[in-house]
């Protein structure tokens, strides 16, 4: 009778794993930004959209890499895909810097998007860093330094709308078995 060899996985994050999950991130923040946004009526055309809220869920439950990849890839193929390509330049810098922000905060100091104290500063910090490339790629865009003061509240909202429905999503989903035996 011959022993069955159980084989353990010690690491359990390959190359492809780590694409597949990058890839389905993104695919959930260019879907949270097609279908679930609302057009403002102030501002250069903004959105309220539910982007934000994967982009920072992602950021914070895989980190400043992954945060910045899907935030861009994600963001960056909405405008694309939905007519604002003269946007996609300036989006996908933006929500790269604000991914990669949000995951290296939230991911300091040990923490591995485990301290909802940094989790929210990671947010908090990296939305200045988004309305900032946001404001000089319109005033780029528009030759104008004064146009693009319209959009800054509708980016406010957006952010915040975004921190107030990801911190409690990662609350909940860093209680699944998923994240604590594989993070």
């Amino acid at each position: 009778m011959q022993s069955i060899q159980r084989h353990t996985y010690t690491k359990p994050r390959t190359k492809t794993f780590d694409l597949v999950i990058t890839a389905i991130l993104a695919a959930l923040v260019f879907v949270a930004t097609m279908f679930i946004n609302i057009k403002l009526p102030i501002g250069q055309g903004g959105l309220i959209h539910l982007g934000t809220a994967m982009l920072f869920i992602a950021a914070i439950l895989f980190g400043p890499k992954k945060g910045g990849l899907v935030g861009a890839i994600g963001m960056g193929l909405f405008d694309i895909v939905a007519g604002w390509l003269i946007w996609a330049p300036t989006t996908i810098i933006a929500r790269a810097l604000q991914g990669m922000i949000v995951g290296k905060i939230a991911w300091s100091n040990g923490y591995r998007g485990d301290n909802i104290g940094l989790n929210i500063l990671g947010a908090v910090i990296s939305m200045p860093v988004m309305i900032a490339v946001y404001y000089i790629g319109q005033a780029i865009m528009f030759n104008s330094w004064v146009l693009p003061l319209a959009s800054i509240p509708g980016d406010v909202i957006q952010n915040v709308v975004g921190l107030l429905i990801a911190i409690p999503v990662c609350i909940v989903l860093k209680k699944t078995p998923y994240f604590k035996k594989n993070f």
